[in-house]
């Protein structure tokens, strides 16, 4: 399984080529506003974009964009939330896998019975990740996921994420953190005025 872009391109930013393995991270890295979150947006066919992208041999044009988007997954820095309580943006199938995720990522026991508005940024973004890994990606796309975390909260996202690594998910992270990328990734792709660059 891989995900594989080849001259991907818009107006704002490329164009990128790497070949992402499964059970491999590839880290995106570069100064705010460079491009990365663009990237990510191009990946999950959210944004126009020129070139070539596939995954598992099938090219993105042979999916409907809401297959796509189910398979490669994107969970933005500041991800959706459209209804009051949390456990309305989880379906019922997926909180026997969930109450045990949010246990793992140091969240409060009730914090699904909570409302949203109530949670903290760190809380959302912790959320945000578990409702992608519910439905099973065969790739995430994840935008600084542990930017207002903690240090002990992103020790327990990174060691989630190291996780489903090993069971075979195919990862692209954004993050400033030079450490973070060091520690998660086996390829690098640094980002400036919207071009890939040597880091």
């Amino acid at each position: 399984m891989t995900l594989r872009m080849h001259m991907l391109r818009n107006t704002w930013a490329g164009p990128f080529n790497a070949s992402i393995e499964a059970a491999q991270c590839l880290c995106v890295t570069g100064a705010s506003g460079s491009g990365k979150s663009v990237l990510l947006r191009m990946l999950a066919d959210m944004d126009p974009a020129e070139g070539e992208l596939s995954l598992a041999g099938i090219d993105r044009r042979a999916m409907s964009a809401s297959t796509w988007r189910q398979r490669v997954m994107l969970v933005p820095a500041q991800a959706g939330w459209w209804a009051t309580t949390v456990q309305e943006h989880f379906a019922e199938a997926t909180m026997t896998n969930a109450r045990p995720l949010a246990d793992r990522l140091r969240l409060p026991s009730d914090i699904f019975e909570r409302q949203v508005l109530r949670l903290s940024s760190g809380e959302r973004q912790r959320l945000a990740l578990i409702r992608a890994l519910v439905t099973r990606p065969t790739a995430l796309l994840l935008d600084e996921p542990t930017a207002s975390l903690d240090q002990d909260s992103v020790a327990a996202v990174e060691s989630l994420l190291a996780e489903e690594l090993a069971r075979g998910l195919i990862l692209v992270l954004v993050t400033h953190d030079a450490a973070q990328a060091a520690r998660m990734g086996q390829q690098t792709l640094h980002i400036a005025g919207g071009k890939a660059v040597a880091a």
